[in-house]
């Protein structure tokens, strides 16, 4: 329960605990942002770490001065592509046999639901998924499963980080410090989950009533 209360507390105070890292660590604050947007992308159990969120806080103080945009930038970018090239080969590794049983440090749930939106979309999910929190984490290391080639998923996994990366960065930097963001800093940052919410939690209520469809057209045919 208090790791759940601290995460939060993360989440939504992002700008606040972002301040402190900075204030606290210097120049080092770029090292920790790499590692946390790497570790977000990298590994199948750190979803839950702050992506989208993360990004526009550390593009407002970019705009602040706190931070340099160009380093933050290249850095970020690096981290991004970086974490996806590895979930890619750790996936690659452990190859299909993680679809038949569920490895204890696998959210099977999720795995399979990337699987699903990735017979949808095929290579662009690789893209797509830079902008769905929890499928930007398993996207990558589907395709590894999956045995996508290695040029095209790079290709794939470039664009979709150029684009994340400069979408959210920059969305900070030029809006972040406006009167009404930076007054409302909280609620900016709810909404910027909630947004990236709604693709996910779409694609499971469809899911859901095509199930609870297909129920009722067995059960009538019974």
């Amino acid at each position: 329960m208090e790791f759940i209360q601290t995460a939060l507390d993360i989440f939504i105070h992002l700008d606040k605990h972002l301040g402190e890292i900075i204030s606290t660590y210097g120049l080092w604050t770029y090292l920790i942002l790499f590692l946390i947007i790497f570790a977000e992308t990298g590994f199948v159990v750190t979803p839950f770490l702050p992506g989208d969120s993360l990004l526009f806080v550390a593009g407002t103080f970019a705009a602040a001065g706190a931070l340099d945009v160009k380093i933050l930038f290249f850095l970020l970018l690096g981290a991004a592509v970086l974490g996806d090239t590895v979930n890619y080969e750790i996936g690659r590794f452990l190859g299909p046999k993680v679809f038949a049983k569920e490895m204890r440090f696998l959210n099977h749930e999720n795995l399979m639901k990337t699987q699903r939106f990735y017979e949808k979309h095929g290579g662009k999910t690789i893209i797509i998924a830079r902008f769905l929190p929890i499928i930007r984490t398993f996207a990558p290391f589907v395709a590894g499963v999956g045995a996508m080639k290695y040029m095209r998923f790079i290709s794939y996994n470039v664009i979709g980080a150029l684009l994340w990366v400069t979408v959210a960065l920059f969305s900070g930097f030029f809006f972040g410090n406006l009167p009404f963001v930076r007054d409302n800093f909280t609620l900016v940052i709810f909404a910027i989950i909630g947004i990236s919410a709604i693709p996910p939690f779409y694609a499971y209520l469809k899911s859901w009533l095509q199930k609870r469809a297909q129920e009722k057209i067995g059960a009538d045919n019974e």
